[in-house]
């Protein structure tokens, strides 16, 4: 019988996504008031041919796209889960890196202070929908190109969003980390390991990431008792940065930042499982 489905709790999914969003803001806006930010917004960062720039902007679309479109006519589409988006979201990748670029010729093509401002009212824009009565509804549905998915769920997705691309900040500028928000980083962990096991069904590996997440997959001989014979063990970060594809799997192993015992330990084909 598969795992029943994680739920996410609503009231912390909405904290989390405040909290995640009010420290990209601030870490843009500081930025931004560098003498030599032009410079920064400028630079490169391990998303393809993306600057920094676009990745603010990019960032910004993510933030005000439920806002934008929460009240758009719902016109029927499947469902689609979290474990679902995850798989799918990378056959809009397309789409996403037009939308990134056209915004950062438009509202953050200014100069660096322009940038601030338009990521602070992006910002503002989701943290305002938050607090109104329709991101507190369990059955309020909202529809993108992918399915149709409760908008409870669709804020999770803004977590994973603000989370994976605030690591992408971070990398592009130099920073030894960010400040995530500890609840963000547990739900982007728990529904990228789950996403792992709906990819790679089974129950020869138990893959640890603790505090949050343990599951079992991949096909083989499954464990009832005791150690389990195949076991891979990450901390979070690795764990997002493997399965979002910032990281390498063999580099991570080498560094110890991955411990992989047992013949089928080796995840490597399963991964990335965000597209």
């Amino acid at each position: 019988m598969p795992p029943k489905p994680r739920t996410y709790q609503p009231q912390k999914v909405r904290a989390a996504l405040a909290a995640q969003t009010g420290a990209l803001r601030d870490a843009v806006r500081q930025l931004c008031e560098r003498p030599d930010a032009e410079q920064w917004l400028a630079r490169p960062t391990r998303l393809g041919e993306w600057t920094v720039r676009e990745l603010i902007a990019h960032l910004a679309v993510q933030l005000d796209f439920v806002p934008e479109h929460l009240d758009d006519p719902l016109e029927g589409r499947a469902p689609l889960d979290l474990p679902g988006w995850v798989a799918a979201v990378g056959t809009v990748a397309p789409l996403l890196d037009e939308q990134a670029r056209a915004r950062a010729a438009g509202d953050f093509g200014g100069d660096a202070a322009s940038v601030a401002r338009a990521f602070a009212r992006a910002a503002a824009a989701l943290t305002g929908l938050l607090d109104r009565p329709e991101a507190a509804d369990p059955v309020r549905r909202f529809e993108i190109r992918l399915g149709s998915m409760t908008l409870a769920d669709m804020l999770v997705t803004r977590l994973v969003e603000t989370v994976v691309h605030a690591d992408d900040l971070a990398a592009a500028l130099g920073l030894d980390g960010f400040p995530h928000d500890r609840q963000a980083v547990a739900a982007v962990t728990r529904l990228l390991a789950d996403a792992f096991a709906d990819r790679a069904p089974g129950g020869a590996v138990e893959l640890r990431i603790p505090p949050y997440a343990v599951v079992q997959a991949v096909e083989g001989p499954r464990h009832t008792r005791g150690t389990p014979p195949n076991v891979v063990e990450t901390d979070p970060l690795t764990w997002i940065r493997l399965a979002a594809g910032r990281a390498d799997w063999a580099a991570a192993v080498d560094a110890a930042a991955v411990s992989a015992s047992g013949e089928r330990s080796d995840l490597r084909e399963y991964l990335p499982v965000l597209g």
